[in-house]
């Protein structure tokens, strides 16, 4: 059975990469400075350089994407010619990755010629400062976030991310297509990219190439939405149980209680976990539907397993009490 790769955690991300990832969300357009696409950015936050801008680099965080807002444009208007020039030399002869100008604002012909002479990619973006600084900044927190591979398969159920492990051939795809019949979705089949997003959540999604097919013993590969439809497939979902599928062999010992809750780390985060046997005559996907659901109760405070055993203790102590 396989452990969870080694994650990696990106430390840059080249501002063509960027561009490429995000323009149409951003709504960004590259104005000049082309040939410093492959400039990196290295934090994820935005800068807004305004006392930059008038010449105060004291504190300056030049490894951020600088966001030229109205303000920052407007000062600069402000200037003469040649002082407004020697204002954006110095900026853009800092080793900063890019310029973004928000609001769409026009780019002077000084503006553009700077640019391109400290091959600093200038780009528009028709958004306002404060909205292309927020979604820009989470789009980078996910680009930056460590991750990690993991040969198992991922399936939405009633809201609750299931991750489904076990060895090679233990039946993890058929119990994800059993669970798919009955209504719910598959992210993703065999391999899974769990990503830790904002330090505080899991965040499982299949990779492009393999995204909503499914390797069936036997059969061969499927395309699960041809089959059952749209709904049947997720992009991505929070990870919120791992169930590990082991097959039985006399004498293994099984969970009878449910007041043991074990964990199964990943990334650093310590997820519920579950551990199935497998063996003939049992209901796979109806077990692993069930443990969702306690899970579900679990989170919003129902331990039924604690409130039986609290019942039972109850009993038995008014049983001695009588007995006396």
């Amino acid at each position: 059975m396989s452990a969870p790769a080694p994650y990696t955690r990106p430390e840059t991300l080249s501002v063509r990469e960027f561009l490429a990832s995000f323009q149409d969300m951003l709504q960004m357009e590259l104005l000049a400075g082309a040939e410093g696409l492959d400039n990196m950015i290295a934090e994820k936050s935005i800068n807004r350089p305004a006392l930059a801008v008038t010449g105060y680099f004291k504190e300056f965080a030049f490894k951020r994407l600088q966001l030229f807002g109205a303000g920052e444009m407007a000062y600069l208007a402000d200037q003469a010619d040649a002082v407004r020039e020697k204002l954006l030399d110095d900026v853009f002869s800092k080793p900063i990755p890019a310029v973004v100008i928000s609001r769409g604002l026009p780019a002077d012909e000084v503006l553009l010629r700077i640019a391109d002479r400290h091959n600093v990619p200038l780009i528009r973006t028709q958004l306002k400062s404060k909205d292309f600084s927020a979604e820009a900044t989470v789009l980078l927190e996910e680009k930056f976030a460590p991750s990690t591979n993991i040969h198992a398969t991922l399936v939405d159920i009633k809201g609750v991310g299931v991750l489904l492990r076990g060895d090679s051939g233990v039946g993890k795809s058929e119990c994800a297509l059993a669970l798919i019949e009955r209504g719910h979705s598959l992210v993703a089949d065999d391999f899974v990219i769990v990503t830790l997003i904002g330090d505080r959540e899991l965040q499982g999604t299949a990779k492009e190439l393999n995204r909503g097919y499914m390797e069936c013993r036997g059969i061969g590969i499927i395309n699960i939405p041809s089959i059952f439809g749209v709904r049947s497939i997720r992009r991505d979902k929070r990870v919120d149980l791992v169930v590990t599928l082991v097959l039985w062999q006399r004498g293994m010992d099984e969970e009878r209680s449910g007041l043991e809750v074990e964990t199964f780390e990943i990334l650093g985060r310590k997820v519920p976990h579950m551990t199935i046997l497998v063996r003939p005559g049992r209901d796979m996907a109806r077990l692993v539907e069930v443990a969702a659901s306690v899970q579900a109760l679990r989170g919003m405070g129902h331990d039924y397993a604690k409130e039986f055993n609290e019942r039972l203790i109850q009993f038995m102590t008014k049983g001695k009490a009588g007995e006396a």
